[in-house]
């Protein structure tokens, strides 16, 4: 087994001594040389220690004057489940409710956008053909938690009702009860999630550190008849987000 880099052993040694309470919440840490020469490394294995816990949450940097131990945060919910598509009522809200949170998003549509070579390959259809996209930033008690940006063919919706997937009388209904609204079932939907560091523009509109963690996660539905209907990126940030996914047991 490859041998742990030095950074992420700090890192740990960081956490646990935060843990253990030898540095309390608003606490500042000692200068880097100074747990540098403690912990016998160099001083830039524990600035990327430093960098890392930073953007888990754990510490938080302030220009000028040092690192300091941040004050814990509870993390709010987010389920992923089939299980929890509804005819009415966003699950999201339901998240937020059950954190004690006012849930809501805010949204921008634009019609036939030339997909680009990604996307038309997660839907099907050739790079450059017209696309409905629509970015989401999903908001708790005000505060963005949650970003999104979904995709549709356009040649699946144009000219009904649900071709703008915040407008009309399906606004806001969700991808499978609106495309139930023009006759397509969808079956199932496929998510890939993966870790990774915000963007400098996710990171300004989330509110966190540069080159924070984020949860990544790629996700297209699928119709019964096997044809993607919609994929989305979905951006949900590590220290103020824990992504959890609900398994239905189909027990017939």
């Amino acid at each position: 087994m490859p041998e742990q880099p030095p950074y992420l052993r700090i890192a740990d040694v960081l956490r646990r001594r935060i843990a253990d309470q030898e540095w309390a919440p608003g606490d500042r840490l000692p200068s880097r040389a100074q747990i540098a020469e403690e912990c016998g490394v160099g001083e830039n294995v524990i600035r990327r220690a430093q960098e890392l816990l930073i953007s888990q949450g754990v510490l938080e940097g302030r220009a000028g004057s040092g690192t300091y131990v941040a004050a814990p945060r509870q993390r709010v919910r987010v389920v992923r489940s089939s299980a929890r598509e509804q005819p009415s009522g966003s699950p999201f809200r339901a998240d937020m409710r059950a954190a004690g949170k006012q849930g809501d998003w805010e949204s921008r549509t634009e019609a036939k956008v030339p997909a680009p070579a990604e996307i038309a390959g997660r839907l099907g259809i050739d790079e450059g053909d017209l696309a409905v996209r629509t970015v989401y930033e999903f908001l708790a008690d005000g505060r963005p938690v949650q970003l999104s940006t979904s995709w549709e063919p356009y040649d699946l919706t144009a000219g009904t009702l649900v071709v703008l997937p915040e407008g009309g009388p399906h606004a806001g209904a969700g991808v499978v009860n609106r495309m139930a609204a023009i006759g397509v079932i969808v079956s199932h939907a496929v998510e890939q999630p993966e870790p990774r560091q915000a963007s400098a523009e996710e990171a300004s509109l989330l509110g966190i550190p540069k080159s924070a963690l984020v949860t990544h996660i790629r996700r297209t539905y699928y119709s019964d008849q096997g044809r993607p209907v919609e994929t989305a990126d979905i951006v949900v940030p590590a220290a103020l987000c824990e992504v959890v996914y609900e398994i239905p047991i189909n027990r017939q």
